[in-house]
């Protein structure tokens, strides 16, 4: 754990405000879900994501979803790349996704773009490339989008079929089943 030399009181309600920096840095936003942990005399509040608790069973999605699809295989949730799986997973894995990304996952509607047909494509990490050709599906449960499954393409004048949509979709509802 990293020390920050900021101290807060807590008040009479027993609130504490997370100082602004702190929330940009681990972008935070209000009405975000936090975890809180406890070690004796420690407390420590961490950003809860639903879909990072089913570990293996995403990581285990991703995996099929590429082998089925022959494309990168993407499963995020609101903050980053949880897991990715094929072709170009090195490169995305853990790092946080795209502002256009973040917008896509609040408008709540899946997003299909090839650029081959002069689709408008979004990088899906801050720092990633653009792909040739992606479908984007929110995870969505009990109203909450926790995330998306992405199938994304690299390769010049690539186009994502139907059925790899209709698959990345199929993902996306046994994932939000899982909150139900």
């Amino acid at each position: 754990m990293k020390a920050t030399g900021i101290v807060r009181r807590i008040d009479e309600l027993g609130r504490v405000v997370i100082p602004k920096e702190i929330r940009s840095t681990l972008r935070l936003r209000s009405g975000d879900p936090l975890e809180i942990f406890t070690d004796r005399d420690e407390l420590m509040l961490k950003k809860y994501s639903p879909i990072a608790s089913l570990d293996k069973f995403s990581e285990g999605a991703a995996k099929s979803l590429s082998d089925l699809s022959g494309h990168l295989a993407v499963i995020c949730d609101t903050d980053g790349v949880l897991h990715a799986s094929g072709k170009g997973q090195r490169e995305i894995s853990g790092k946080s996704i795209s502002k256009e990304m973040e917008k896509i996952l609040k408008e709540r509607k899946s997003y299909v773009a090839n650029l081959a047909e002069g689709g408008d494509v979004v990088p899906i990490v801050a720092d990633g490339e653009k792909p040739t050709a992606q479908v984007i599906v929110p995870i969505i449960s009990a109203g909450d989008c926790l995330g998306a499954v992405a199938l994304v393409s690299t390769e010049q004048g690539a186009k994502i079929e139907s059925s790899a949509c209709k698959l990345c979709q199929l993902s996306a509802t046994i994932l939000a089943n899982q909150f139900e």
